[in-house]
């Protein structure tokens, strides 16, 4: 209706310019009465009242087909807008799998329609991944809170049974428990980008992680070795820690067999800080790579001490932390078997 109204009205206000024009510019030159040879002649009483009443009909003509041709026109012109509409107020009720998919030539609501389908895409991906993320962490919270229900009715059932051996199982599972909820926290802190900011080299990270996990290796005779040079990024130092010592440690703990290797590797390219960790083991098919960055995917069997098990958040973690510091991860199969993480940062 606004656009019809404006249709109408810069049509109206052209045409009274136009007839203004007509009335100052034309009648002027017209003598008020004069006689022709013949007797009759134009003067500006006739002209005035021979053009005012033809003047007021081709106004209201004009009037009312701006009204009608704007309304048409706007309508015309926003029939996408409708349709774009009609799927936000879909979406809004819950039903994210409805899309526009508008067709015909590139304009504003072309694009405007493109994009909006984009988000929803992306809404409903994420929408699904945080339902399944939840249905996982429930099922995972619900093991050891369960086996620890079970260990206490049997010593409550069998006071005969070796408490010494209860109390211990009782410690794993609560240590796996607590594990899992840190690692559950960490994982939504990294994903709402919540954390200050400062200047964090790569490097001294590598070798820290390497020095706390070098005892893991050794057990498992794992050759480690950190090499590379200064590679500085801007970001949460806990959080980069975190995401090291998680990459080393998977590296760690999917080397099979033992006697493998593992380098954590770091440098400076051109604007961006790139750390690499790449471990030997198993040959992994291309397939596997896309979901071992999704929550509790686990890529390979591991063999692990009762100290390091594992809760299958490792790498989704580090997808995680990477995307809250604007970093892209990268993750290919080795030709000799193994895997090879590289984390791009931008450069601090």
């Amino acid at each position: 209706m606004k656009l019809a109204l404006s249709y109408a009205g810069f049509l109206f206000v052209a045409g009274s310019l136009l007839l203004a024009v007509v009335w100052g510019f034309l009648l002027r030159y017209v003598p008020d009465n004069s006689q022709g040879l013949l007797g009759i002649s134009p003067n500006r009483y006739l002209l005035v009242h021979t053009f005012a009443p033809a003047a007021a009909v081709a106004m209201a003509f004009l009037l009312v087909f701006g009204l009608v041709g704007g309304w048409l026109l706007a309508g015309r012109m926003l029939a996408p807008l409708t349709r774009i509409t009609q799927a936000a107020r879909t979406a809004g009720k819950g039903s994210l799998s409805h899309r526009i998919r508008m067709e015909g030539r590139q304009d504003e609501f072309r694009e405007l329609s493109d994009a909006f389908d984009s988000m929803l895409e992306q809404l409903e991906s994420h929408v699904a991944e945080q339902q399944r993320f939840a249905a996982n962490a429930s099922h995972e919270l619900r093991t050891p809170l369960a086996i620890s229900r079970t260990l206490l009715d049997l010593a409550r059932q069998d006071p005969a049974q070796d408490r010494a051996e209860i109390i211990e199982r009782l410690h794993t599972v609560n240590t796996r428990a607590i594990d899992l909820t840190e690692a559950l926290l960490l994982l939504s802190r990294g994903e709402r980008g919540t954390f200050t900011r400062e200047s964090v080299d790569l490097s001294l990270l590598a070798e820290e992680a390497a020095e706390t996990l070098l005892p893991l290796a050794e057990q498992r005779r794992i050759t480690l070795d950190v090499t590379g040079t200064t590679a500085v990024t801007s970001g949460s130092a806990e959080l980069l820690l975190r995401m090291v010592t998680n990459l080393v440690q998977n590296a760690i703990v999917h080397n099979l067999p033992a006697d493998g290797t593992v380098t954590v590797h770091t440098e400076m390219y051109g604007d961006t800080s790139v750390l690499r960790v790449e471990n030997t083991g198993r040959p992994l098919p291309p397939e596997l790579l896309p979901t071992l960055t999704e929550p509790f995917r686990r890529g390979t069997d591991r063999v692990r001490t009762d100290e390091h098990a594992g809760v299958g958040l490792g790498l989704a973690i580090v997808h995680s932390i990477v995307r809250a510091h604007d970093g892209t991860l990268g993750l290919a199969p080795r030709p000799t078997g193994g895997l090879v993480v590289t984390v791009r940062l931008p450069a601090g």
